[in-house]
């Protein structure tokens, strides 16, 4: 397993690697409704993968940890913090989950069959569309970005940084580092307690893993 910064021994930079992970289930996921902004608490299948999360990041030698303000969020890095107690918390508006306005909340299959020209749209071209009363995707990737680029900025280029947030948002920042566009966000798949390393070398991020949740498989 990774453990901290390092040096990149061709060209002398350092690195930073950033840990970005998903929030474990809640009760929304299991029974598959929307969940943006709605805030949920884990539920026990939740509780117990962001305890196995915990325990497969408990090596990782961590500078900084930044989480959602969500409480599925908060909970999921509360729990990886028990094994990094001198580690600080922050919590950060900008990687809250996206805005799903009208549809929070909604059962998929009910948005399936009350919305069916916006699911069409959504299908083939997700980039071209609002969520009606919400975000549309590429301004959650532009603030996450941004969330991104300002946290990391904050550490010196040896730092190891942790992010605790979810889907859509890890989505969108992983399509802009491997630059992947975002009608093609389903190429991507980000479980629910998983984690993803990605390096920022001087101005430049790289993903080193995608998705990693074998600590999740029994």
């Amino acid at each position: 397993m990774v453990q901290k910064g390092s040096v990149d021994s061709q060209y002398g930079i350092k690195t930073m690697r950033i840990y970005l992970v998903r929030h474990g289930e809640t009760e929304w996921n299991r029974v598959r409704r929307f969940q943006g902004r709605s805030d949920l608490p884990l539920n026990e299948a939740g509780s117990k993968q962001v305890g196995a999360l915990a325990s497969a990041l408990k090596n990782i030698p961590l500078t900084a940890i930044y989480t959602s303000p969500l409480i599925r969020a908060v909970e999921t890095a509360r729990r990886i913090k028990v094994f990094h107690p001198s580690t600080p918390i922050f919590e950060d508006n900008g990687l809250i989950e996206m805005d799903l306005g009208e549809f929070d909340g909604m059962r998929v299959q009910d948005w399936a069959e009350q919305y069916p020209d916006f699911r069409k749209a959504w299908n083939e071209n997700p980039s071209t569309v609002r969520i009606p009363g919400g975000e549309s995707l590429k301004e959650v990737q532009d603030r996450a970005k941004k969330t991104l680029e300002r946290i990391t900025g904050i550490y010196p280029p040896d730092a190891t940084i942790l992010i605790s947030s979810h889907n859509f948002v890890n989505l969108t920042i992983l399509c802009d580092i491997l630059k992947i566009p975002i009608d093609r966000f389903r190429d991507l798949r980000q479980e629910n307690a998983a984690f993803n390393v990605i390096h920022k070398k001087g101005e430049r991020f790289y993903a080193e893993l995608v998705n990693e949740h074998s600590h999740l498989i029994k």
